[in-house]
């Protein structure tokens, strides 16, 4: 598509410090094989938090919600869903589970990308699976429903089968000869959401996909730290370098660098966060109180006792107990309720 044909990629300039950002994800892909080897036990820990944040955040940016209790059952038993909001959860994690299970073995193929918006909506009989029938423009809207702007006219239903063959043609051409992993992730997703090619679920389907490209790319961060969650907490720029990035798409001159610049550094932020909670965690004395403060300092909404135990492996409830009342006195936290219902609420958080 668009984003993918050779002469558009040749344009393409990165700036001294992309290419430092570039350099430094490098170096954090060589440190992770070295964690996996030394932590296994934390990761495992990681993993099982990535996907129940994973699954929570990137419904809950499309305004798809549940309680945290039953998001938790869902991702992590057999639970069946009851609803519409928890069958749209319940379908997420299951494309989620199959790209940490099989991404090796999934092409950025069109058959690939329907199969996975099938699962999305496998408890929806009907909706999943096949590309869009009408025209969707991203609009912005008013409190009262009306359109207040549209921020972006993807491609036409009549067009975007073709579309999409077009663009996975593209992607497949550009890695046979050997273009740079962590430059075309990033240009695949924004023709993507530029194409829109599902009636509903995109963004969900974006990020899945991104979370594929990236294990192509050698790249499996997304396995122990929610991608999701930090976009979730960063959506307004997420939002805002994705329109920078669209405008003039059709025409094949726009401008990809403020999505890649986001795009990496997510990635670069997820490295981070990896690194400090492995770390920390093998840090020694003091290293527990240190691992619970940043998981209390990423939330920007209130949180169960259960929530910060998750993202703490080794770190007993006590001590997590222990820390929130330490917080709690400095003034960081106030506590709502009691007993197991009682939810911790950051001072310093957004208000959504």
């Amino acid at each position: 598509m668009h984003s993918f044909d050779p002469t558009y990629l040749d344009r393409i300039r990165l700036s001294p410090e992309h290419g430092a950002t570039l350099r430094a994800l490098g170096q954090f892909q060589g440190r992770q094989d070295l964690f996996r080897r030394q932590a296994p036990e934390v990761l495992d820990a990681l993993r099982e938090a990535a996907i129940i944040e994973s699954s929570e955040s990137s419904n809950r940016i499309e305004g798809v919600t549940a309680p945290r209790e039953r998001i938790e059952a869902l991702v992590l038993r057999p639970t069946a869903p009851r609803d519409r909001s928890e069958e749209e959860i319940a379908g997420y994690r299951d494309a989620l589970n199959l790209i940490h299970e099989s991404a090796s073995e999934m092409g950025f193929t069109p058959n690939v990308i329907l199969q996975l918006h099938g699962m999305l909506y496998r408890y929806h009989a009907g909706v999943g699976g096949h590309w869009k029938m009408a025209s969707n423009e991203i609009v912005e809207r008013n409190p009262d429903g009306t359109v207040r702007r549209v921020r972006f006219v993807p491609v036409q239903p009549v067009a975007t089968p073709r579309a999409m063959d077009q663009l996975a043609d593209g992607y497949a051409r550009a890695r046979d000869v050997e273009r740079e992993p962590l430059v075309l992730a990033p240009l695949a997703i924004l023709d993507f959401l530029c194409i829109h090619p599902f009636a509903d679920g995109n963004g969900r389907m974006a990020r899945l996909l991104s979370l594929l490209l990236l294990y192509h790319a050698g790249h499996n961060v997304g396995r122990y730290i929610s991608l999701e969650r930090i976009i979730e907490e960063s959506k307004e720029t997420y939002y805002e370098a994705l329109e920078a990035s669209s405008r003039q798409w059709h025409d094949g001159t726009h401008d990809p660098l403020p999505w890649m610049t986001y795009f990496w550094g997510t990635l670069v932020r997820a490295y981070r966060e990896f690194e400090e909670r492995v770390g920390t965690v093998r840090g020694g004395r003091g290293s527990k109180t240190d691992l619970v403060e940043q998981a209390v300092a990423r939330r920007t909404r209130p949180f169960g006792i259960a929530e910060i135990e998750a993202v703490c492996p080794g770190v007993s409830r006590e001590m997590v107990r222990h820390v929130l009342q330490q917080l709690r006195e400095s003034g960081k936290l106030v506590v709502e309720g009691t007993g197991r219902g009682a939810r911790w609420v950051p001072l310093h958080r957004e208000e959504a």
